[in-house]
């Protein structure tokens, strides 16, 4: 693992590292912000899955979760959204190859060789943390946006115990039923669409649920609203019963400014769940 910067923030560290990922079969760069209690100890982590084009540094720089982080004491792991490289395939539009793993582990060619950001968020790199930074790695949450907030509900339902509470903005609820999945969920996992079921967070939660509890934001005005099936996750959640929050933020588009109006709930939310 290579230290790529390191910059004081809110008394902790907001680092950017590198390292050679086995899934990924490439270099991947990743953010961890650090508060003040990790000189002394290991601090619960809070995951942020980020979306479509964005890279590790998005959610880092705009998102303004650090200064709550440090309030709470709690890591935060911004990961990049997926593999990059000369050599990784790419595609001409902005929802396909890099920028768009989707949070899945490719099948298909040109993708499956590098495209296994399943495996990377949810193995490869919690490995990496565990072994070069103080973080206790039995308390994590994980959030999300767009994309991002697919990949931390999907992930967060298929692996009971791991996470203690999830939350979402704006994210994908239901793409294997959306123009934003249905494209990538076949390029990536082929044409059987009961092998998508494992990505879809609205499925998910009519099967299974989450163990914890949920958050959810979406703005009124987001403009890509027709493509996230908000109202069918709500409705899961709904017949589930699931412990949790859906709330339409009046007003509110798709950008980091709605993220960073609402990421002090986001965080305060995930920390009473890892300190409880």
């Amino acid at each position: 693992m290579e230290t790529v910067s390191e910059n004081r923030s809110f008394e902790g560290t907001q680092g950017v590292y590198s390292h050679r990922s086995e899934a990924c079969s490439c270099d991947m760069t990743f953010g961890l912000f650090l508060p003040a209690e990790a000189a002394d100890g290991p601090v619960p982590v809070l995951w942020f899955l980020s979306g479509l084009t964005c890279t590790h540094e998005n959610a880092m720089t705009k998102a303004g979760a650090q200064a709550w982080a440090a309030e709470h004491g709690v890591a935060l792991v911004f990961p990049d959204t997926s593999p990059r490289g000369d050599d990784v395939p790419d595609d001409e539009a902005y929802d396909l190859g890099k920028g768009a793993g989707f949070y899945v582990n490719a099948t298909q060619d040109p993708w499956a060789r590098h495209f296994h950001m399943w495996d990377y968020v949810s193995d490869e790199l919690p490995g990496v943390l565990a072994e070069h930074f103080a973080l206790d790695m039995d308390r994590q949450a994980i959030t999300g946006h767009s994309m991002g907030g697919h990949g931390a509900l999907t992930l967060a339902m298929s692996l009971p115990g791991r996470f203690r509470s999830v939350s979402a903005f704006a994210p994908i609820c239901h793409p294997t039923q959306s123009d934003w999945g249905r494209k990538q969920l076949g390029a990536y996992l082929g044409d059987d669409e009961t092998v998508w079921a494992p990505h879809d967070a609205t499925l998910l939660m009519r099967e299974a649920g989450f163990d914890g509890p949920v958050l959810v934001d979406t703005g009124t005005d987001d403009q890509f609203g027709d493509l996230l099936g908000t109202e069918h996750l709500a409705q899961a959640m709904a017949a589930r019963r699931q412990e949790g929050q859906l709330r339409l933020q009046k007003g509110y588009d798709h950008s980091y400014f709605f993220i960073s109006s609402f990421v002090e709930d986001h965080v305060a939310f995930h920390a009473a769940a890892l300190y409880r």
